[in-house]
This record gives C-alpha cells, sequence and structure tokens, in this order.
C-alpha cells in the first residue's frame, strides 16, 4: 500500500495537519488537545484500514484476471455491494462472460473445421485411389482398347466429381465466412424457375420425369438470383435423384404478406423418419443415398437460403415422396 506515492503523498499531509492541529489545541487547551489526537488517531487508523481492504479488493480482481489469462472464467459476484469496486468487478465479469462465450466458439469452429479436414479428406480419398488403379491398368500396353476407353471415361467422372465438390467446399466456406455479398435485388419466381431448371431437363429426360409448375409466377421477392437458383438446383437435384423413373415433380409457389414460398416436391422414394433431422447436415448420407452423393447440396441450399433471410423446411413419408418449404421472408 504504501509503495503508491499518492498514498505516502496524502498520509504526509494527514500528518503535517495532525501534528500542527495538535500543537494549537495543547496551547489552548491540554484536555482538548489530548481529544484531537485521539480522534484524529482513530480516523487514520480507520482511514489505513479502509484503504487496505481496498487494495485487498483489487489486489483479488487483479488475481481474478491473471486466473482469466488463464483460461479460468468463473467469478463469484454475489458479495458485490454499491461502490466504485463493485461496479468495477460487476464490468470485469461481462467482460469475462464474453470472453468465454468467445472461447467456446472458438472451440466449436475448430472442432467443426476439424470434422470438415476430416469428411473432406474421407470424400477425396475414395475417388483418389480409384483414379490410382485406373491410372495404373491405362498403363499396361496390352490393355484391351475397349477397357482403355472405359477406364479413361471413369477417370474423367472421377475428376468432375472432384471438381464438384472443392467447388461447393470453396462456396460453402465462402458463405460460412461471411465473404459472400448476397444481392437484395427482384427477383421474380417465373424468370428464377426459367434459370432453374436449365441445367436440370437433360438429367429428367434421361429419367422421363415429368415437371409441373403451379402458382402464381409473376410474384417477386428480395434477394440474390444467382445464388437463389445455386441453392434450388441443389434441391431440385435431390429431388431428381430419388424420384423413379417416369415420376414427377412438382415446383409451386405461394405469397403472403410476410414470406414468398417456394415449395418442391417429389413423387419418389422419400426420406427415413430418422434421417430427416440431419438431411441439411454436411456430408450426411441417408439411407436411400444415392453412391454418388457426398451430402453436401442440401447443406450448400439451407446456408443460402438462411444468408438470405430465408428459410427451408421438410417433410417426408417412406414411399410418398418428400416437400422441400423454402420461404424469403419480406423486410416488414
Amino acid at each position: 500500500m504504501l509503495r503508491n506515492k499518492e498514498i505516502r503523498y496524502m498520509l504526509g499531509i494527514m500528518l503535517l495537519v495532525f501534528l500542527i492541529s495538535s500543537f494549537i489545541a495543547f496551547i489552548i487547551n491540554p484536555i482538548a488537545g489530548g481529544i484531537l489526537v485521539f480522534s484524529e488517531t482513530i480516523l487514520i487508523g480507520v482511514m489505513a484500514s479502509f484503504t487496505k481492504h481496498r487494495y485487498h479488493e483489487i489486489e483479488k480482481l487483479s488475481g481474478y484476471l491473471k486466473r482469466i489469462y488463464n483460461g479460468e472464467y468463473s467469478m463469484d459476484i454475489r458479495d458485490n455491494c454499491e461502490g466504485e469496486l463493485s461496479i468495477l468487478k460487476n464490468e470485469i465479469y461481462k467482460v469475462t462472460l464474453i470472453l468465454s462465450k468467445q472461447t467456446e466458439l472458438l472451440k466449436s469452429e475448430k472442432q467443426q473445421l476439424a470434422n470438415a479436414i476430416s469428411d473432406i479428406s474421407h470424400q477425396l480419398k475414395t475417388p483418389l485411389t480409384s483414379m490410382m488403379v485406373m491410372t495404373d491398368l491405362l498403363s499396361e500396353d496390352n490393355l484391351n482398347p475397349d477397357k482403355r476407353r472405359e477406364f479413361t471415361r471413369n477417370l474423367e467422372l472421377q475428376l468432375e466429381r472432384m471438381e464438384w465438390l472443392l467447388t461447393s467446399l470453396l462456396k460453402l466456406s465462402r458463405i460460412d465466412a461471411g465473404t459472400v455479398e448476397f444481392k437484395k435485388e427482384i427477383i421474380s419466381v417465373s424468370t428464377l424457375l426459367e434459370q432453374l431448371m436449365k441445367p436440370l431437363h437433360i438429367p429428367m429426360e434421361l429419367k422421363e420425369q415429368k415437371l409441373i409448375v403451379e402458382g402464381d409466377l409473376e410474384i417477386t421477392f428480395l434477394g440474390d438470383m444467382k445464388w437463389s437458383v445455386e441453392a434450388l438446383i441443389n434441391i431440385v437435384k435431390n429431388c431428381i435423384e430419388h424420384t423413379p423413373q417416369g415420376g414427377t415433380i412438382h415446383i409451386e409457389s405461394k405469397d403472403n404478406p410476410i414470406y414468398t414460398e417456394i415449395i418442391i416436391s417429389d413423387d419418389g422414394c422419400g426420406i427415413e423418419k430418422k434421417d430427416l433431422p440431419f438431411i441439411f447436415k454436411r456430408f450426411y448420407k441417408g439411407k436411400n443415398a444415392s453412391e454418388d452423393s457426398v451430402g453436401i447440396g442440401l447443406a450448400m441450399a439451407k446456408s443460402i437460403i438462411t444468408s438470405q433471410n430465408g428459410d427451408i423446411s421438410v417433410s417426408s413419408q417412406k414411399d410418398h415422396g418428400t416437400a422441400f418449404s423454402i420461404k424469403f421472408y419480406k423486410n416488414m
């Protein structure tokens, strides 16, 4: 306590006042001088005790800050009362809560990153292994020409799959990092569906599937056309994949004062009830997923839609199809 220069100055001034006032009091009246000496001694003692107590509390706060530095975020504020030290302690407690939440968030993000790297490694391992085997086979001089063409085509397919996977992961990482700037432009549902179906006509024709579009196609909503098309393509692709030969895919649009809704449904095999809570989870593959599925399309669709003030939900019944409801909320 006495190491504090301000405390030393204050005590020096108080002692000087104490000596001068005591000297004058004893000259005037010895009894009054004695009372004054006694009273001032008690006051100085009380002040010293109070100052020591404050230093003790400050020392406790200092110790707590050291524990925070070491990653310990527990703090008891039940003994707080009015005063500047209590206010300081409350402010430190608030900062502690923020730091604690940030630490938990960082741990969660690190775990997600580790899981993502593990999943990516797993997803790339299979095509890379297949490509290495086919490359070895292609190096054989006596390989049948038909087999050589087959292996070459398989190599192309695996490369295309890897390119799609890496491109999708790059898009997802940009969305997760918040580096994507989603536009807020007026999107016509009819234009959206037109752009959506351009790359999907051929896959539907190959499976002889029908497309039925219903609802008001003149309605609009605020969003990013490019990213909205990207999201809906992944959803329709999922429907095409799980709808049998000759099946039907419905797209219905609705509008109300709160949101614009687009419902994409199919009459395919449906999704197992136990898989429903996880189908938007990255790299999750349900029981009915195809062998080529990597479980990233629906996860990316959800990220894009929710980043545009939207929401997506799914309902399904085994052997009776699946329906995805996409809602773009309006700014009230």
